[in-house]
């Protein structure tokens, strides 16, 4: 007689178990379905990022600029008057540069891709980083 109630305790923990672990799967998909975005708000999060950046405020075109070092010295002034940054000014202002170039991707004219490049070796010249 125990042998019989062990194996029934065992049956009907097993059935508990696949029960909820079916319910979970559920809740799992569910959870997931509901916290996909829309395509188009998805598509423009890095434009977002640009223009309404927390921890920098940077003056209006500063990438568009033509020369290296206006850009590096822009950076260098919005990253030491951020008070909002959570890294030292130098990792920021490099930071919101890689950004840009990124975002560029494949978009960005050679021209464009040199003088981004250029602008962060003067970043690190001003900030006295590396060579």
């Amino acid at each position: 007689m125990a042998i019989r109630k062990s194996v029934a305790i065992r049956k009907s923990a097993a059935k508990s178990a696949s029960r909820s672990g079916a319910r979970r799967s559920v809740a799992r998909k569910n959870s997931v379905a509901r916290k996909k975005k829309p395509a188009a708000r998805a598509r423009k999060w890095s434009a977002a990022v640009s223009k309404n950046s927390d921890a920098l405020d940077l003056e209006p075109g500063v990438f568009k600029a033509t020369s290296a070092r206006r850009i590096a010295l822009s950076l260098k002034r919005s990253a030491d008057a951020s008070r909002r940054r959570k890294s030292s000014p130098f990792r920021s202002a490099m930071s919101m540069l890689n950004f840009e170039i990124n975002r560029g991707g494949r978009g960005l004219s050679a021209k464009r891709r040199e003088v981004l490049n250029r602008a962060k070796i003067e970043l690190r010249r001003i900030y006295g980083r590396g060579t």
